[in-house]
């Protein structure tokens, strides 16, 4: 079996900040050096000097994939299997393929060249972190459709930060360098307000300074001797989430993601029914259900479905049970929750789980531009 390649992942806060430009020149330093190294899908956006950056460099034909009475191109991971480089260059890792394709994603396609032993040089900006959904909502009042489950950048062997200011950002915007005019105009109306791109630049910046310090304890962990005798004892937090028919829990789920990926803690994922699975659910509410918990999963969160007639206090037993230090819940509508209960389920977690520090997670709507 192949040793599973390395993934390297180019990250911005925005369009034209410089990530392809800068895997590119890094290809073509990996290329001078004598590496074998492809272009597996490259998106030029009419940037000539990012094109410029791409000559002498092997390009992957792309395959067509007909959707509807169209042709798309996607990118030919079989073909990249066949030729087998020891690099391949993959641009806009969080895209969607078009349906009809082998893979839903390109991430996911990229997952099929790190297995095959294929390293990876991709790029990808800090809104298409799927944690950060409901942020880059609060910040910007775009809801970001493409994104990536937070696991698949931890894993990455490395995350190069590509910053650039945001009125040098504005600057290259106006003079067409990121996009033709009439999209530009259309962009400085819309994402690229500079209040929009200081709030995510800064939470770029975040997110890389958090990064490093996750390499760090992780590099210190394996330094340390197997006997542990050098460890610095920390808690060990452990968060439970909520999983309703509630439209606001993935809002929640990814919040606790966050936060459990932050404080390195286990994170599950229950939902309580009294019959202990989901077949007493109405059809719409099951469906609901359904796709958080599988949500959850593809977050790689631990998903269960408790037993009770009591929402609360099953949810508190079962915290209590496993060690649990923080619960994440939202306020749905009544009509979300078991109708045997006489008053909100989140008043009755709150008084039931003095011990734990309880998150009701508010719905708040995007700051007004």
């Amino acid at each position: 079996m192949a040793e599973r390649g390395k993934l390297k992942i180019f990250m911005g806060y925005a369009a034209g900040v410089g990530k392809t430009y800068k895997m590119l020149e890094e290809a073509q330093d990996l290329k001078a050096s004598g590496v074998d190294i492809v272009v597996g899908y490259f998106e030029p956006h009419g940037r000539k000097e990012t094109i410029a950056k791409t000559e002498g460099l092997e390009m992957v034909p792309r395959k067509n994939v007909q959707y509807r009475d169209s042709l798309f191109e996607e990118m030919d991971t079989d073909a990249i299997l066949a030729r087998h480089p020891q690099v391949c260059v993959v641009d806009e890792f969080p895209h969607t393929n078009v349906p009809g394709s082998e893979r839903g994603k390109r991430w996911e396609d990229v997952e099929v060249l790190l297995a095959a032993g294929i390293d990876v040089l991709t790029t990808m900006n800090i809104q298409h972190l799927e944690s950060l959904n409901d942020h880059i909502w609060q910040i910007s009042g775009i809801r970001v459709r493409e994104t990536i489950p937070d696991w698949v950048v931890q894993q990455a062997d490395d995350v190069v930060m590509v910053d650039l200011t945001p009125r040098a950002l504005l600057n290259r915007l106006q003079r067409g360098v990121v996009y033709e005019r009439q999209k530009a105009e259309l962009a400085l109306q819309n994402f690229f307000r500079e209040q929009t791109l200081v709030a995510l630049r800064e939470l770029a910046l975040r997110q890389a300074a958090h990064e490093v310090e996750h390499r760090m304890v992780d590099d210190q962990a394996r330094s340390q001797p197997s006997d542990g005798e050098l460890a610095v004892p920390r808690k060990h937090h452990k968060i439970l989430v909520l999983v309703t028919a509630d439209i606001k829990t993935a809002m929640v789920i990814r919040r606790a993601k966050r936060v459990s990926d932050f404080l390195g803690a286990e994170c599950f994922a229950v939902s309580v029914q009294p019959t202990g699975d989901l077949s007493g659910l109405p059809a719409a509410d099951r469906e609901a259900v359904e796709r958080h918990l599988n949500f959850a999963r593809n977050l790689h969160i631990e998903t269960r479905i408790l037993e009770g007639d009591d929402i609360a206090a099953t949810l508190v037993d079962f915290g209590r049970r496993n060690q649990v230090t923080q619960i994440f819940l939202t306020r749905p509508h009544r009509k979300a929750w078991s109708p045997v209960l006489s008053r909100d389920p989140a008043q009755r977690v709150l008084g039931l789980a003095k011990d734990m520090l309880i998150v009701i997670v508010s719905d708040r709507e995007p700051v007004s531009q």
